[in-house]
């Protein structure tokens, strides 16, 4: 087996103090200019914004109970309009769309895109 400091037949033998100082003086070099580009680099670049932020799920998981709770309560009222008057399926269906209607405007009440109930100009 070829011994790994022979190149080409020739042993150059173990590395002199002198090739350990040029490298050690080299990798001090590149470590400088890693860290200064990494500094740079930092400084640059705008901060990425977290991936996840808790605030926003939480205002998703309200806007939609918002939605859900209007939806549910117009069928569970419906059901209970047809099982007392016997109108079945129209009072499910008119209360189901009523209940949807009330869940839309909870919903944008909600987001602030429409007036609360009980706005005062005056504020």
């Amino acid at each position: 087996m070829a011994d790994p400091h022979e190149r080409n037949g020739e042993n150059e033998g173990k590395p002199s103090s002198a090739d350990d100082a040029d490298l050690s003086a080299r990798l001090k070099s590149l470590d400088a200019r890693i860290s200064q580009a990494s500094v740079q680099r930092a400084e640059s670049e705008p901060r990425a914004r977290p991936t996840s932020n808790s605030t926003a799920l939480g205002q998703a998981f309200r806007l939609s109970a918002e939605f859900v709770a209007g939806v549910a309560a117009g069928g569970i009222l419906g059901w209970i309009i047809d099982y007392l008057l016997g109108s079945s399926p129209w009072g499910l269906i008119v209360c189901l769309i009523l209940g949807f209607c009330a869940g839309m405007l909870n919903l944008m009440r909600a987001a602030g895109v429409v007036k609360p109930a009980r706005y005062d100009d005056k504020r």
